[in-house]
């Protein structure tokens, strides 16, 4: 009854380390990665840094497509192929949305470093809710996306032919 033996000891141990693993609140890549714990705020910094990253590398390789054309009218044309595609038209409208985004968020983030649109500060208790972060911030970011999506549909209304 009071008697382990030592292998019941080193599972017990092992079973207790297992669960100091899962309940010390590191949750690791999903956790991070997880949409629904963070508001508003979060989720635009998120779009922003990853639009940033994305017209970023869009950036080189539009460098790089450019400079075909110094390999002749050939080159550039093979290569304004990859574009002229549904796919490249549905890369291009993503390219159109993430620089919309990009730049309208931007300028929010501007007006808000300069305290512009800011709430006033209040005392932090749980559970935290930014006080800072009122309607006209939120209206910021609402603005920012629907730019984007206007801007991507007409982007693809003139790429696919349908604007006039």
């Amino acid at each position: 009854m009071g008697l382990e033996s030592e292998g019941d000891k080193s599972s017990d141990f092992n079973t207790y380390n297992a669960k100091a693993k899962m309940d010390n609140g590191r949750e690791g890549l999903r956790g991070w990665l997880n949409p629904t714990r963070y508001g508003w705020e979060r989720v635009s910094y998120w779009l922003q840094r990853l639009t940033g990253v994305g017209l970023l590398l869009y950036f080189i390789g539009h460098v790089y497509e450019t400079s075909s054309l110094v390999n002749g009218i050939d080159a550039w044309n093979s290569m304004l192929e990859l574009t002229q595609t549904t796919g490249g038209h549905i890369f291009l409208m993503l390219v159109i949305g993430a620089s919309t985004f990009h730049t309208v968020n931007g300028i929010r983030l501007i007006f808000t470093e300069s305290g512009l649109g800011l709430g006033k500060p209040g005392r932090p208790d749980y559970p935290y809710d930014a006080t800072s972060l009122n309607y006209k911030q939120k209206s910021g970011i609402w603005v920012a996306l629907l730019l984007a999506a206007i801007a991507m549909f007409y982007g693809g209304l003139v790429m696919f032919g349908d604007a006039s």
